[in-house]
């Protein structure tokens, strides 16, 4: 990957305190700082006399880059998008195509250790967003990139598309690619991948998830996951498990026009509880309070896609809450302040960002 610097002059956050609870005990104070120039996070935490300080890196802080020739050649928003939309949609662009090798590709989750790996589902996103942003060839590079993976042998795979071992594999791979070809304009020859007992995006196993069966072309989901008040639970059989926000995907991108008022509800109820940053994963999410951004934006696209104008704007509003002043989108976000509290940016955010914004403003 290139070395690339920050594009546009920013203020830094300031300081934010929260209570938080510590093995039952609670701090006198804590502190959080953004360090603009790190990308980092850095938390003073008081107990009586003791203090401790971390420093909790977010990602490369040069990530980002100014590229105007490249992003002439964008397809632009509507002539009715606002100012902070097309400020949201460069951004965003620019990020996608720091993160994407032009020579082959490989789209990085993020610039961080730990993230720089593709994940089909990320990168595939990152796909068709290129795709509806007028990037057919970025966007087809990607493809390529994607059909050479052995998808059965793991979540995530290097640079040079080697499994990466720590991650089994998931249960909606070969749809996202297949969804990416599509948007990309190149024939795609479906690929049978089982999804029933793997992991989805929240990768955490445990059951036959609603992501997967939807990304699969499952013709069962009304029967599976369809629960009494007729919404889409998270797991197979189980309405308890709480509503998933993945139903979005029966939208967009993989339309199921038969299932369009069963999401409708599902997204509503779901967008009816985000607070200030956005929404979390689905109502089971057992990963605590802060709201993803990746769930939100999709959530947003999926709405604007169904009519729910409104409730789209509201996302997209909560959204842009949740960017740093450098309009970075971090993968999750302090529930209370809007803080980042991990990766930053995030490629599958600001892909389904940029989605977003083409359907609200096409």
């Amino acid at each position: 990957m290139k070395a690339l610097r920050a594009a546009i002059v920013v203020v830094a956050l300031l300081a934010v305190g929260a209570a938080l609870a510590s093995g039952g005990s609670r701090a006198d104070s804590v502190r959080q700082h953004y360090l603009l120039q790190r990308n980092a996070l850095r938390t003073i935490t008081t107990f009586g006399t003791a203090r401790t300080v971390t420093v909790h890196s977010l990602g490369e802080p040069d990530a980002v880059r100014a590229d105007p020739g490249w992003l002439a050649m964008a397809r632009p928003l509507g002539a009715d998008a606002p100012a902070w939309a097309r400020r949201i949609y460069r951004r965003s662009l620019l990020v996608l195509h720091a993160l994407t090798n032009e020579r082959t590709g490989a789209v990085e989750a993020a610039a961080r250790e730990g993230w720089r790996y593709v994940w089909p589902r990320d990168a595939g996103t990152v796909a068709i967003a290129f795709a509806a942003a007028g990037y057919r060839g970025e966007a087809r590079r990607i493809v390529g990139f994607l059909e050479g993976l052995d998808i059965g042998a793991a979540a995530r795979f290097d640079r040079g598309g080697a499994p990466v071992k720590g991650r089994a594999a998931q249960g909606d791979a070969a749809g996202w690619i297949a969804a990416a070809a599509k948007a990309a304009g190149l024939p795609s020859t479906p690929v049978e991948q089982p999804w029933r007992g793997l992991d989805d995006y929240q990768e955490n196993g445990g059951g036959d998830f609603l992501a997967n069966a939807i990304a699969s072309g499952s013709p069962r989901i009304r029967a599976l996951f369809a629960t009494p008040s007729r919404e889409l639970a998270r797991r197979a059989g189980d309405p308890a498990s709480g509503l998933d926000s993945a139903a979005a995907w029966a939208v967009r991108p993989f339309p199921r026009p038969a299932l369009y008022p069963l999401v409708r509800r599902t997204l509503l109820r779901l967008a009816a509880t985000s607070g200030r940053f956005g929404i979390v994963p689905s109502e089971g999410w057992d990963g605590g309070i802060d709201p993803w951004t990746a769930p939100t934006a999709w959530t947003a696209w999926s709405l604007a896609a169904l009519g729910e104008r409104r409730d789209a704007l509201r996302l997209m509003a909560e959204l842009r809450r949740a960017a740093t002043p450098a309009g970075l989108l971090p993968e999750r976000v302090d529930a209370h302040t809007g803080t980042p509290t991990s990766t930053t940016p995030l490629a599958w955010s600001h892909a389904f960002a940029v989605l977003a914004l083409r359907q609200l403003w096409p």
